[in-house]
């Protein structure tokens, strides 16, 4: 009888396969998979320096029930829908200027860099001097206008420090989407806009019908990138206020690194961080599906 099994054998082209990702397959599960592992079953314990002891879903209970979490949680979707959608529009315009055939171009796509390829930390710093009350440039110009009666400092105050900390946000991730969305530009066919020159359309309509239709699973991929990133975004907050003035600017992240690592409380840090798990993954679920049914949409013109 023919013995029907399969054995990998060490000179198959599949064996080498399962060499060459195994280096890949033990980094994740070493640096992503046991930290995601070890976050969970302590969220279901009350984890301190002084030890840790089971407590169940009591950790989740008084998260969902605690009316400041979903001040944070709220404060945090608001912060990053506003970031986003701004570094969105900003870097749509500097895409379309700097695709457009204008002389020295290259020197504009070079200086949109700076900001980030910048550290975060630097930069973060400098917009703190520019927001200072008595040596900042914008009190300076507001106090010169007539705007403003006196020194403000812009992050002592929590809308103002709200709004400061958004704008540099927005300054640190705009220069990435814009160079996103050129790359995309670039990758239409020069064809579509030749065809719909010759058939007397112009600028913004060759941008509404044709543009915008070709880089739409580019949008709605930076999309997701940038709310991500936005979302879990932490070096900016920190550095400038600490999640202050009176928790006006603490997002989810901040108030799970203030629990965990600032209060050593380790297993209500880690319910909070998987709270955020689950909101990015939910996020995500929801970005495929509505990605493919616009690559849908598009392939069946």
């Amino acid at each position: 009888m023919k013995n029907t099994s399969k054995l990998v054998s060490f000179n198959s082209p599949t064996f080498l396969a399962y060499v060459l990702i195994a280096p890949a397959v033990i980094y994740l599960l070493c640096i992503v998979g046991w930290p995601l592992f070890e976050t969970f079953r302590l969220s279901f314990t009350n984890a301190s320096i002084a030890g840790e002891d089971y407590v169940g879903f009591e950790n989740y209970e008084k998260l969902l029930a605690s009316s400041k979490f979903s001040k944070i949680a709220i404060r945090t979707f608001v912060w990053t829908f506003f970031s986003v959608l701004l570094k969105l529009i900003l870097g749509m315009i500097g895409a379309v200027l700097l695709n457009a055939s204008l002389r020295g171009r290259t020197i504009f796509r070079i200086l949109v860099l700076p900001p980030w390829v910048v550290p975060i930390a630097i930069g973060a710093l400098g917009w703190m001097w520019v927001y200072n009350g008595h040596f900042g440039i914008l009190s300076g110009i507001g106090i010169r206008l007539g705007i403003l009666d006196g020194p403000f400092s812009f992050l002592a105050y929590k809308q103002s420090a709200f709004i400061a900390t958004m704008v540099t946000d927005v300054w640190v991730g705009t220069p990435f989407v814009t160079l996103f969305f050129l790359a995309g530009m670039q990758a239409v066919p020069k064809d579509l806009y030749e065809a719909a020159y010759c058939d007397g359309a112009g600028r913004f309509r060759r941008f509404y019908h044709i543009t915008l239709p070709q880089i739409t699973p580019v949008i709605i991929s930076m999309s997701l990138i940038s709310a991500v990133s936005t979302f879990v975004s932490f070096d900016i907050i920190f550095i400038m206020t600490e999640g202050g003035p009176r928790g006006a600017t603490t997002t989810l992240i901040i108030d799970t690194y203030k629990m965990a690592l600032g209060n050593y409380k380790f297993g209500r840090g880690s319910a909070r961080a998987v709270m955020i798990v689950l909101m990015i993954t939910t996020f995500a679920i929801f970005y495929f599906y509505l990605l493919s049914r616009i690559n849908k949409k598009v392939s069946h013109g």
